[in-house]
């Protein structure tokens, strides 16, 4: 059996209402592709990107930052419970190919420096364009696609 490729989608926990259609949109779009949605698992851009995808059919990884999976949003597949606080924006960081940054703050913006640390790609919808080696999307459509034009590159 082939790994399944894991994408992240990252950001705001208090999403605002662009924010969270964006989110919606791109983990249904994930879905689509095949590509399995790893995220925080909680709520705002993780709660509507994990509903996308599973409305798409997809698979999402919720990894918590507690110490109860049952905290996760209802639409992730796989709840893992770290108990590790923020502290597990790292293993996200690690465990995605390529990030997707829907808005967020700094929490959002952790992973960012993490993944660009680790040589990763990072699609910014919306939240940190200006920073180097991130590459700024304007649509979900168009974050999911450079996500894919990066992935293609890198292989």
């Amino acid at each position: 059996m082939t790994a399944r490729l894991m994408i992240g989608v990252i950001g705001a926990g208090q999403a605002s209402e662009r924010g969270r259609a964006w989110a919606y949109e791109v983990g249904r779009l994930l879905a689509a592709r095949g590509a399995v949605l790893v995220c925080g698992g909680l709520g705002g851009v993780m709660e509507e990107a994990c509903r996308g995808c599973d409305d798409g059919g997809g698979l999402s990884l919720g990894l918590l930052p507690g110490p109860d999976a049952k905290a996760a949003n209802p639409w992730v597949s796989l709840p893992v419970a770290t108990n590790m606080g923020h502290a597990r924006n790292v293993i996200i960081a690690h465990s995605a190919r390529v990030l997707i940054a829907v808005e967020g703050e700094y929490g959002t913006l952790s992973e960012i420096a993490v993944a660009l640390k680790l040589g990763r790609p990072v699609i910014s919808l919306g939240s940190w364009p200006l920073i180097p080696g991130v590459l700024a999307a304007s649509s979900p459509r168009e974050a999911v696609e450079l996500a894919f034009q990066c992935l293609a590159v890198s292989d």
